[in-house]
């Protein structure tokens, strides 16, 4: 596989391998629960940081690939110029929001650092977990501002060249 394809989408192999942990972990604390009585202490623990890092991690991929839930009907019926102003709205939105969260997410992994906070059963340091939300904001933040670009800019640029071309001929 490609190197760039591969760091292109490493935040979507990282959610995959939280994924597969979440649900082999899941699967060995139900076998051992239910089926051996001696249940995984650490199980839950892990679970909710992998939940984490699904989340965080997924939704740059979200953004990248166009894959959140919009309601285009809406959207289509309106005129060009209302799509247009639509379109630049609803990017300041997302973006102030991802901002907002950024600054919340490193104040909090500043916090997880200065108190060195661990987790209670495998005493991993919450900023290690924690640090996924500021790392996820930025690249939903650059999968958003590329996905605007590659839309909007450069699908615009190549149509002004398409018709420049026509032009000529």
């Amino acid at each position: 596989m490609n190197k760039n394809k591969i760091l292109c989408n490493l935040d979507l192999i990282l959610a995959g391998i939280a994924f597969t942990v979440l649900v082999a972990v899941t699967f060995g604390g139900v076998i051992f629960r239910y089926l051996l009585s001696s249940p995984i202490m650490w199980a839950e623990e892990v679970q909710l940081w992998c939940f984490l890092w699904i989340t965080f991690l997924g939704a740059g991929a979200a953004f990248r690939y166009g894959s959140h839930v919009a309601v285009e009907i809406v959207f289509d019926i309106m005129p060009p110029a209302v799509q247009k102003v639509v379109t630049i709205i609803n990017y300041v939105i997302v973006m102030g929001i991802l901002v907002y969260l950024l600054f919340l997410g490193a104040d909090l992994l500043s916090l997880m650092l200065k108190i060195h906070k661990t987790t209670a059963i495998l005493r991993v340091p919450m900023w290690f977990i924690n640090g996924v939300i500021p790392v996820g904001c930025i690249t939903m933040m650059i999968s958003t501002t590329y996905d605007h670009y590659l839309r909007y800019i450069k699908h615009k640029s190549t149509d002004d060249t398409a018709t420049d071309g026509a032009k000529e001929a």
